[in-house]
């Protein structure tokens, strides 16, 4: 089922998989640039899914680019300290909404994702690039370094392959995303929906439970010591192994095990 809208194209049950929500940025002529509208209605998505039904999330795009990042036009506009303070305010508290949603969000990138464009597919949970995309995060060129997208690129890439991103501002193809862990997969264009209606598919089969706690703490044990973590880490297994799924997988398991 699709619901059109001026900014974002939402499909339920997308690639006919019940339970994948797919977003797709509808600004093609505009390289599907972040206008503060555009983070409003994705803010405003995000917040409805996560207290639906969805076993998972893909943000997808039209056009010929993914995300060209924030709309310099619009931001030019304005030029006030308070305007631009409160707009990356605004875009950090989406892209946050992303990394605290229960279901877990992957990125479809079929072609360029620049800047804050970078940072979304940064932020998703997942991405799986078509072998033509490129990424950059390349404000440096304009003389804006790129400090918001750094935060999610730093937490994805290694340090220096990241340094090297933000000050140079230059761009690197599918592979090298892939190898540096911005992407999970590079897949030919022709073969992108499949790929991450398989990768969706293999999470909606798996306990919501399990997955919804899995993921809020995969996101909160990072940022902590490591015996908070595994302190953490710990509580959440024993929460996790007294929901019926745990304990019925448990079981099927033991009783397969003993039939041997």
């Amino acid at each position: 089922m699709h619901q059109d809208s001026p900014l974002i194209d939402v499909t339920y049950d997308a690639y006919g998989v019940a339970g994948v929500v797919r977003l797709t940025l509808n600004r093609p002529d505009a390289f599907n640039a972040l206008s503060e509208a555009l983070i409003d209605a994705l803010q405003a998505q995000l917040a409805a899914i996560a207290k639906s039904d969805a076993r998972v999330v893909v943000i997808a795009a039209a056009g010929r680019a993914f995300c060209a990042g924030h709309d310099l036009k619009e931001m030019r506009a304005t030029p006030s300290l308070d305007y631009y303070k409160a707009l990356f305010a605004r875009c950090s508290k989406m892209m946050l909404a992303i990394q605290t949603l229960p279901q877990p969000v992957i990125a479809r990138v079929q072609g360029v994702a620049t800047a804050a464009g970078c940072q979304l597919v940064a932020m998703c949970d997942l991405a799986v690039a078509a072998d033509c995309a490129r990424f950059a995060v390349s404000g440096i060129n304009l003389g804006l370094f790129c400090s918001t997208p750094a935060v999610p690129l730093t937490r994805n890439v290694s340090r220096k392959a990241a340094f090297e991103m933000l000050m140079t501002g230059d761009f690197i193809d599918a592979p090298t995303a892939l190898r540096e862990g911005l992407v999970n997969r590079v897949v030919p264009p022709d073969e992108l929906d499949e790929a991450v209606t398989a990768l969706a598919a293999r999470i909606c089969a798996k306990p919501r439970e399990a997955v919804e706690a899995g993921k809020g703490l995969f996101y909160r044990q990072l940022e902590m010591s490591v015996e908070a973590a595994y302190q953490l880490a710990g509580q959440t297994m024993a929460c996790n192994m007294m929901t019926d799924p745990a304990l019925d997988g448990v079981q099927a398991f033991i009783d397969k095990r003993g039939a041997k």
